[in-house]
């Protein structure tokens, strides 16, 4: 039988989801920094930390969507269709949606029940959390071994670490 098709299918399939794993990483990374830099400008309000990290993040998709959007242009030398600008907004999109679970602690906090400076940290600690999984994923999608997982979790990690290293400097 002739896994011709299969390999392609399995190519095409990890790529995609490869384009939405960098925006995930990136988008969380972003997500992370966001947090940090709202808690030192709003140190007591974490409705405008929420607000901050998601209209930043919008912004940001907006602008990676611009941004792929002239290149596709150019790269293709013709104007890119409706459907290809939706092909590049659903792939950064997972910018703006990696900033979801760090927001979670931050509206519990706007609401009341738990402090803001226990949804910062939480924050921070679930978008650490998130980025062990995405290196996970990684090692998954590139079949790597045991070794080249906890590399790429580290990787991952570490990044998300050097962030909250910032907020500890930035803050105390």
């Amino acid at each position: 039988m002739d896994d011709a098709p299969r390999q392609t299918t399995r190519r095409l399939g990890s790529a995609a989801l490869g384009e939405r794993l960098s925006g995930f990483v990136y988008g969380t990374l972003v997500a992370m920094a966001l947090v940090i830099a709202g808690a030192k400008a709003y140190p007591d309000s974490p409705g405008r930390i929420t607000a901050f990290v998601v209209l930043t993040a919008v912004v940001l998709w907006l602008a990676h969507v611009y941004a792929h959007g002239v290149g596709h242009s150019v790269s293709e030398g013709k104007r890119m269709s409706l459907a290809e600008l939706g092909h590049i907004a659903r792939r950064e999109g997972a910018i703006v949606e990696a900033a979801l679970p760090p927001i979670v602690p931050l509206l519990l906090a706007a609401v009341g029940l738990i402090s803001t400076q226990a949804a910062i940290w939480a924050a921070l600690a679930l978008g650490l959390v998130v980025l062990g999984v995405q290196g996970v994923e990684f090692a998954r999608i590139e079949r790597l071994g045991w070794i080249g997982t906890l590399t790429s979790i580290a990787a991952n990690v570490g990044f998300g670490l050097l962030l909250v290293a910032l907020k500890l400097f930035l803050t105390h």
